[in-house]
């Protein structure tokens, strides 16, 4: 809803918090308010095409991740490896950025499909490929789609249910994550194993079929709400394309940059990164982001946080467990599953707490940073010393999984309650482009940290305290960011 006061919106009654949305009209009656939910039939086919369509990607992120190294191998990629994960990343910021906007323009339909058709043609692409050049150009084109997908489920959600159930949609879209992330690498490991790697691709083809069947005929009924005023036309390259290009171009040379040998090569390289990337980043992310304004700023700054943290502890939890604690493949990788487990748990206890209070929200987010710190705390104690058991970190990812399903939730649900209508693909773009960022550059630091680690007579154990040391850091910031949430005069409305 509109980033207004109380007294603006009750005079405007195309923002009232219980109106229907455009095409998916509420049943009549009070009384069937109370039993309305997102598997009713009037939301039933876009709520289990949302599903599907996240899961969709779930699974080939995790499955992809699982097989890349056989792919690398048997395409001859090994040199270029860390490109068959940052191609889908970087064109996930341009998919993402170019689908939000294009959903403010014309609604969503038309940026679901093209993702959804991207998407396919990517995994068609990647599947079929003969060379290593060949199957990145097929990420590539994954990538735009999944930015597509993923921006558009969250503005589906903001124009497609009323105010009540968005808690309970947000919920469910984590727990999409939850089957893939327990069998997607163990299917695909067995479809590489019994058949071939290319399979891998190849069976997300129907399965886009089928999210776009459920999906896409509620979209076309969708239609757009008007903005208020025209903005005035930007410098050609402030507009989303160019400037979607510029922060994709500029993170893409600042994570080359951090993992070359030569440092002064690697620091010029890192500044020409930046100075490229946080101009774009500027005009392509709703105006006070960089700064943390009360607000839609705050919330997409907030997202960024969370996810750096998440995912950025995430990435290097089965390295430390192998490496450091001697845990065998699989035991390191079911700490991944219990965070992922425990982040649906805690964004169903979010919803269910959920009662469109702005106080409540924000306090959520802050108990969420702070459970996910204590998590991050327990699985850095136990990676970098022997006193505690190994497998105590399997149970610190499980209590860092539940504080991220609890701020994820809050933030993004009280975030996207302040776009209005007409800037929804834009805010749910900004918060997966923040995803997107801060779960690659933090990455990206802690591969550098651990490159340069190796280079220069450092250790693994350094490296990775680092690590841990930053994304604590940036836990204890997001709970003094989160009471920005909302402007002073909106928590007071």
């Amino acid at each position: 809803m509109s980033q207004t006061s109380a007294d603006a919106k009750d005079s405007d009654p195309a923002h009232t918090p219980e109106e229907a949305p455009p095409s998916l009209p509420a049943e009549n009656g009070a009384g069937k308010e109370g039993r309305e939910s997102v598997f009713s039939g009037t939301y039933r086919a876009l709520t289990l095409g949302v599903l599907l369509s996240v899961g969709m990607v779930a699974f080939e992120s995790l499955g992809v991740a699982t097989v890349l190294p056989g792919i690398a191998e048997d395409l001859d990629g090994l040199g270029a490896y860390g490109w068959g994960l940052s191609a889908l990343m970087l064109a996930n910021i341009i998919g993402t950025v170019l689908a939000g906007r294009a959903a403010d323009r014309r609604g969503p339909w038309r940026p679901m499909a093209l993702g959804m058709l991207v998407f396919a043609a990517g995994c068609a692409v990647a599947g079929a490929a003969p060379s290593w050049p060949l199957f990145l150009v097929g990420r590539f084109g994954q990538g735009l789609g999944v930015g597509a997908i993923m921006s558009m489920a969250y503005t589906m959600i903001g124009l497609a249910y009323p105010e009540r159930l968005r808690a309970r949609m947000y919920a469910l879209v984590s727990s999409a994550w939850t089957i893939p992330s327990l069998v997607g690498p163990v299917v695909t490991g067995i479809l590489a194993d019994l058949i071939t790697w290319r399979s891998v691709f190849l069976l997300m083809l129907p399965i886009a079929a089928v999210a776009a069947l459920l999906t896409l005929p509620g979209l076309r009924r969708l239609h757009r709400a008007e903005a208020a005023a025209t903005a005035p036309a930007a410098l050609w390259w402030k507009r989303p394309l160019p400037s979607a290009i510029l922060l994709t171009v500029g993170t893409g040379v600042l994570l080359q940059a951090l993992l070359l040998k030569n440092l002064v090569l690697l620091i010029v390289l890192a500044v020409a990164g930046a100075a490229i990337a946080v101009p774009a980043l500027r005009w392509v992310a709703p105006e006070g982001t960089l700064s943390a304004r009360a607000g839609l700023g705050a919330g997409v700054a907030i997202r960024g946080l969370l996810c750096g943290v998440y995912f950025g502890s995430e990435a290097f939890l089965p390295l430390g467990l192998q490496q450091l604690r001697g845990m065998g493949t699989t035991l390191a990788g079911l700490g991944l599953s219990a965070g992922a487990l425990t982040w649906v748990v805690g964004s169903g206890l979010q919803a269910k707490r959920d009662n469109g209070n702005h106080g409540t929200r924000t306090a959520s987010t802050v108990l969420g940073f702070a459970i996910l710190l204590a998590g991050v705390a327990l699985i850095a104690l136990t990676i970098l010393t022997s006193a505690i058991p190994s497998w105590i970190a399997l149970v610190g990812w499980a209590i860092g999984g539940l504080g991220m399903g609890i701020g994820f939730n809050a933030s993004t649900t009280d975030t996207l309650e302040q776009a209005p209508p007409e800037q929804q693909g834009e805010a749910s773009g900004a918060l997966q482009l923040a995803q997107t960022l801060a779960t690659g550059v933090i990455a990206g630091l802690g591969g550098a940290a651990i490159a340069f680690a190796q280079n220069h007579g450092g250790s693994t154990r350094t490296a990775l305290l680092g690590v841990f040391v930053l994304t604590g850091l940036l836990s204890i910031a997001g709970m003094l960011i989160a009471r920005r949430l909302r402007p002073k005069a909106a928590r007071q409305g």
